[in-house]
């Protein structure tokens, strides 16, 4: 067992899905999780059904000026000891339809929101002399999907973003690594299944399998497993690890 008394983390994203599995997974451990979305119905839930442990930052990502302000009010309480940017939207659309203000919304949520809580808590971190940061990206950081241009590049950025801060702050007893999972059955994905259906008269459920069947092991990740990966990269089995870029994609890009 790790010695996790006064530890804190910070998700973003965390009122569903790999967010909400990975917050869970870190309370269970013993952290303090400031719990990070949008809505402020869903994170009281959450933190209903996880207990004192659950901190809730309602918080609306795509509004930089938000950002920085809870980045602060968690820098107010000390260095946390971990941050994981795992908050993400996606966006289905040919180029020629892709408007400006969907692509900066996709930019601002995916990539701007995480690069300003590395900026504001990084420095807190490598004071303390400690820290793990964790940016949940995708298979779309390391391969192109049709219609998903402004995902694949918000997602390939993070990952630039994970590498570029690795180097960076590798000597202030911080480490910075990056998990790309690949499809998994969250409200995100059933979502964008809705979407392609609807341009592609298509059944929403017909679009749902074909995901599934787009790995070699024709399953969908379990948003624990990517809690799991994220819980070992915040442990100190993994002090040495930094910069890495972990496929958690069931084949789909070996």
């Amino acid at each position: 067992m790790l010695d996790t008394t006064g530890k804190c983390a910070v998700v973003t994203g965390a009122s569903r899905g790999i967010g909400q599995a990975i917050a869970l997974r870190f309370v269970e451990g013993g952290y303090k999780v400031w719990a990070i979305a949008r809505s402020e119905e869903d994170l009281e839930k959450l933190a209903r059904s996880a207990g004192r442990q659950i901190h809730p930052l309602p918080i609306d990502l795509s509004k930089p000026d938000q950002v920085v302000a809870g980045a602060r009010l968690i820098a107010q309480a000390g260095a946390p000891d971990v941050l994981v940017n795992n908050a993400g939207v996606t966006k289905s659309s040919p180029l020629t339809q892709l408007t400006l203000e969907d692509f900066e919304r996709v930019m601002a949520i995916n990539l701007t929101a995480a690069f300003l809580l590395c900026r504001e808590l990084l420095p807190k971190m490598a004071e303390a002399r400690r820290g793990r940061v964790i940016n949940i990206a995708s298979t779309a950081a390391v391969k192109g999907f049709k219609y998903g241009a402004a995902y694949c590049t918000s997602k390939h950025a993070l990952v630039g973003l994970t590498r570029s801060l690795a180097i960076e702050f590798a000597g202030h007893g911080v480490t910075i690594n990056a998990i790309c999972p690949g499809w998994i059955d969250t409200d995100m994905l059933r979502d964008l299944s809705r979407s392609i259906a609807e341009a592609t008269q298509r059944a929403p459920e017909a679009v749902f399998d074909a995901f599934r069947r787009l790995n070699p092991m024709q399953t969908f990740i379990a948003s624990r497993d990517v809690a799991e990966l994220a819980w070992f990269l915040a442990s100190p089995h993994a002090a040495t690890v930094t910069g890495s870029v972990y496929m958690m994609d069931a084949g789909e890009t070996t």
